[in-house]
């Protein structure tokens, strides 16, 4: 597939600060010749018999950590260069988060997070005292100067982080208080600096290295479906589905994936184990479901399970341990659930919940006919705080194997990460939910609209990303939905349809319609404004206009050629028109256009 032009973060100067030209020069000069230090699990600096081996090859860092003495050592983390006093506190940044409910934008001095939850706050992963932990990618926009961007392209064994403050920035991986034998080494994942003006072909090197460690699971073209919860919950009935799947097959057939999301469980971890749910016949409702000429797809959690669930009364074996030897609550140490919680994990590195997750999958895949997956809340297979049963694993390698047993199970079928640690699942996911869920409340239309375009360069790169569904039902005014609508489409992703469609009006429905399939190319975007973007498929081109403000604006957008302009969802011709176009749009509004 040919790789698409996606989102361009940044491109514009950003903030007002003028810094000096040659501050991103005088950045990577800065990082490349710090010092690196281990520092060991009691907090102080490892001895001397720790050596660190740091080798940069351009932009790229490899790095080994060698215990070259006669005693084991634990090691906390590493530092592996530091750059401070360069860029201004004012400078404008943009940050992954270690699961994926956490993105970061803002300031150096003043962050800003852009969803509700932080890995810090919500999910208590720890930081060092006076700095922001952002994790897998960092990207600065020192005003009047070429672009910086700090990733770690591979993601095996280690996390790898970044420390954030007005002034420093330190480049840094998580040792997990590993103990490092005599004569052995720890290979880190490898560090990516670079800079450049344009921000996409920055993030064109950055997504061609992470490929070179992490081959993207390959999956034809992103899913287009219908999805149970945000019209139903975890009530959902058989009749929910049966009405809307009679719907679908006659009004919008392109909804291929029907999907089951959660509900069907009598507990956390019992997913064979039917619930009175569906008449206590879930398999019943998927076969219906394949039998009309859909696919079925399924709500899974794989990694987690309640108190009152047979598998954590019958193979506490299997869990995550405290430091006792007792199942870890992961209330105690993290978030401890959303439902039937506190939540305990399953261990990725104990060969029996291997056994057990490809067992779970393939009755799934082979018995149930289930050719989706939504595995939610993956993050707590990589929890931290933990005791694995194989010492010698990370929390990163205990959910990448717990991943590939899943694999095994489900064979052919499409897998979508959700609620996943991010760099951990590279290579381990057809699909990535990258924003929070979706409410019918303009907050969320906002929020989750910026997250969603912030990842954009990851779709068909990475992954398909899924930016949550769409929703056009409820009580909100028509030019809301229209920007919601406009943004989904631009993400170029996966298209689930989250009402029930029972109720949609025809002029809703028809804006559905026009949805899928999915463009599989995102907008780009002309700068992190995000108002004004083009999307080019093989069926032509369209700009996406999106007001965020909450008064109407006039945005124009320049025209290569004079070209005649239509309303994308109804067809009706806008007129025609050269060198620019320009749009009143009312608050909250968005507009899809088509060039002809």
């Amino acid at each position: 597939m040919k790789k698409n032009k996606l989102l361009l973060l940044g491109c514009l100067l950003l903030g007002h600060t003028i810094v000096r030209a040659g501050e991103t020069d005088r950045f990577v000069k800065a990082l490349k010749a710090s010092q690196a230090t281990v520092i060991q699990a009691n907090g102080t600096v490892a001895p001397a018999s720790i050596k660190i081996i740091r080798n940069w090859n351009n932009n790229l860092c490899q790095v080994r950590i060698a215990n070259t003495g006669s005693v084991p050592v634990r090691l906390k983390e590493v530092i592996l260069c530091t750059a401070g006093k360069i860029l201004p506190a004012s400078t404008p940044f943009y940050a992954e988060g270690f699961q994926m409910l956490t993105q970061t934008a803002g300031t150096l001095e003043k962050p800003v997070t852009l969803g509700n939850y932080t890995d810090a706050g919500h999910y208590k992963i720890p930081q060092p005292q006076g700095y922001l932990a952002v994790y897998n990618l960092l990207r600065l926009y020192p005003a009047g100067d070429a672009q910086l961007l700090l990733g770690y392209t591979s993601s095996n064994r280690f996390a790898g982080r970044f420390y954030i403050s007005a002034d420093t920035i330190k480049a840094a991986m998580d040792l997990e208080n590993m103990e490092l034998a005599p004569g052995k080494e720890f290979r880190l994942e490898e560090l990516m600096v670079t800079s450049g003006k344009d921000g996409n072909e920055l993030l064109e090197k950055f997504a061609a290295r992470i490929q070179h460690f992490h081959p993207r699971l390959e999956f034809k073209a992103p899913p287009a479906g219908w999805c149970s919860w945000y019209c139903f919950g975890p009530r959902v009935t058989a009749q929910n589905i049966y009405d809307n799947l009679d719907y679908i097959k006659t009004n919008i057939p392109s909804l291929k994936y029907i999907q089951l999301d959660d509900g069907y469980q009598p507990h956390m971890g019992d997913w064979l184990e039917v619930g009175s749910s569906f008449g206590g016949n879930v398999q019943q409702v998927l076969r219906t479901i394949h039998d009309k000429g859909f696919e079925p797809a399924i709500w899974v959690a794989p990694f987690i399970c309640d108190s009152n669930s047979v598998i954590f009364k019958t193979h506490k074996d299997w869990l995550v341990k405290d430091s006792s030897g007792q199942p870890l609550r992961s209330d105690l140490v993290s978030f401890g659930g959303w439902r039937m919680k506190p939540w305990y994990v399953l261990d990725g590195t104990h060969p029996e919940v291997q056994q057990h997750f490809q067992r779970v999958f393939s009755t799934m895949r082979n018995d149930w006919g289930v050719t989706y997956f939504k595995l939610d809340a993956n993050f707590w297979g990589a929890i931290h705080g933990g005791v694995y049963h194989d010492r010698q694993a990370t929390r990163i390698e205990a959910y990448r194997r717990g991943m590939k047993a899943i694999l095994k199970g489900t064979r052919d079928a499409f897998i979508l990460g959700c609620n996943q640690p991010m760099w951990p699942s590279l290579g381990l996911v057809h699909g990535s939910r990258t924003s929070m869920d979706i409410k019918r409340t303009w907050t969320v239309f906002e929020r989750s609209g910026r997250e969603n375009l912030y990842r954009s360069w990851q779709n068909g790169r990475l992954w398909w990303n899924d930016p949550d569904c769409l929703v056009l039902t409820g009580n909100m005014p028509d030019n809301e939905y229209n920007f919601h609508a406009a943004l989904i489409y631009a993400t170029g992703g996966m298209l689930l349809s989250g009402d029930d469609l029972t109720k949609i009006s025809p002029e809703r429905l028809n804006m559905l319609r026009k949805t899928v399939p999915p463009a599989a190319h995102a907008a780009a975007f002309t700068d992190t404004n995000f108002e004004t973007g083009i999307l080019k498929t093989t069926q032509g081109t369209s700009i996406i206009l999106l007001n965020w403000q909450d008064q109407p604006k006039k945005i124009s957008v320049k025209l290569d050629k004079p070209c005649e302009l239509l309303d994308y969802w109804t067809g009706k011709s806008l007129g025609t028109f050269s060198g620019s176009y320009t749009a009143e749009l009312a608050g909250h509004d968005g507009r899809v256009i088509s060039v002809k």
